[in-house]
């Protein structure tokens, strides 16, 4: 097996294309009006299920997580430490939510941590220390 993507279920599927669209650079690759949204990010598919809609299709109910979702992440890479900051500054001027503010961790990593409207967690880090 190939993993091709992944995806999350979604409530509000309009305010998460524009988050993932607009505040992340995801390319979206279809109509927005559809059931299910495909965006695409440096060649890794990544799928908008609305709730519902995969509740229908399922034929059963499912429990959500409300407000902000521990349960996975979404990890970007950047090129080094300074971009690790910058990036966090930028993205949270256009509107994501904070988490966790840039910090160097013991690993060596520099990461810090975002939320999409809907609360999921978004991890940007870099292993990469400036030059």
């Amino acid at each position: 097996m190939k993993l091709e993507g992944f995806g999350i279920f979604v409530k509000d599927m309009a305010v998460m294309i524009r988050f993932y669209r607009d505040v992340l650079g995801f390319d979206i690759k279809e109509e927005e009006n559809t059931k299910n949204v495909y965006l695409e990010k440096d060649g890794t598919l990544f799928l908008l299920y609305g709730r519902s809609d995969f509740e229908k299709m399922a034929d059963q109910k499912f429990d959500y997580v409300k407000k902000l979702n521990g349960h996975s992440e979404i990890a970007l890479g950047v090129e080094n430490y300074s971009a690790v900051d910058r990036t966090y500054h930028d993205l949270v001027e256009k509107g994501a939510r904070s988490v966790m503010k840039p910090t160097t961790e013991p690993w060596g990593q520099r990461t810090c941590y975002i939320a999409d409207p809907e609360g999921n967690l978004i991890e940007i880090g870099s292993f990469q220390k400036d030059s």
